[in-house]
């Protein structure tokens, strides 16, 4: 299990920590004002604390709308517990600000990352929002030095399909970086996604044209289940 001491990382502490990474990175992390999520945020964090139980090996998914909107997520991974904590309309910035509240407050074994999809279509770079990643793995490592992380690639959808060419090299900064960090692992669910002449599969979406459907989050359980660890491998250092 990974240690107790995020139980003497105070909420000062820790926001001095948000605050130093995102004015040393180059492009900032404050476009946009990452507090109009908060009243979400309060709701889905009732909801969560009185679900889980800190007894239990907990793995956490986190991220936008494609992590929230995943029925049945919580007992897709058996034995553990699963907490789900996406919020619709995230980007990487978002979570970095809301980092404790939404992962580090439950103690997790492992980490499931989706974030991208939303930076991407509104506009930022791919190499913008790879130095926003790495700012929220390096607040998951401040207290915990040694937890696996996974990050979920961007997936394809309809209606942002005419982004691929962006879509695709963010993946591939997300692949390459995760090549090189021994406890990070990329999990793709883009290709799975696509038809064998490499079109994308129209079938797995719901009718907004971005949001999945049964189908879709079929392929995303079968992909992200190579991904856990045995309990015996997620001890922190």
């Amino acid at each position: 299990m990974p240690d107790n001491r995020i139980l003497h990382f105070t909420p000062a502490r820790w926001i001095f920590l948000c605050l130093l990474v995102a004015f040393l990175l180059p492009d900032g992390l404050r476009s946009q004002d990452p507090s109009r999520f908060h009243g979400e945020i309060e709701n889905l964090k009732a909801r969560n604390d009185s679900l889980w139980n800190p007894f239990r090996p907990t793995l956490l998914f986190t991220g936008s709308s494609s992590i929230r909107m995943w029925k049945g997520l919580e007992d897709a991974f058996p034995p553990y517990q699963v907490v789900n904590t996406g919020f619709g309309g995230s980007q990487a910035s978002d979570l970095l600000y809301h980092l404790r509240t939404l992962v580090l407050d439950y103690n997790p074994l492992q980490v499931w990352i989706y974030e991208g999809d939303n930076d991407l279509a509104e506009g930022k770079s791919p190499a913008r929002v790879l130095r926003d990643m790495r700012a929220v793995v390096s607040g998951l490592r401040a207290p915990y030095p040694g937890l696996p992380v996974v990050l979920i690639s961007a997936k394809p959808s309809i209606s942002r399909w005419r982004l691929r060419g962006k879509y695709r090299r963010y993946n591939r900064k997300l692949e390459n970086w995760a090549e090189k960090d021994p406890l990070l692992q990329y999990a793709d669910v883009w290709d799975p996604m696509l038809l064998p002449d490499g079109s994308l599969n129209t079938a797995l979406f719901i009718e907004d044209g971005l949001h999945m459907n049964s189908e879709g989050y079929q392929i995303w359980s079968g992909v992200l289940k190579a991904f856990v660890q045995p309990t015996k491998q997620l001890s922190t250092p």
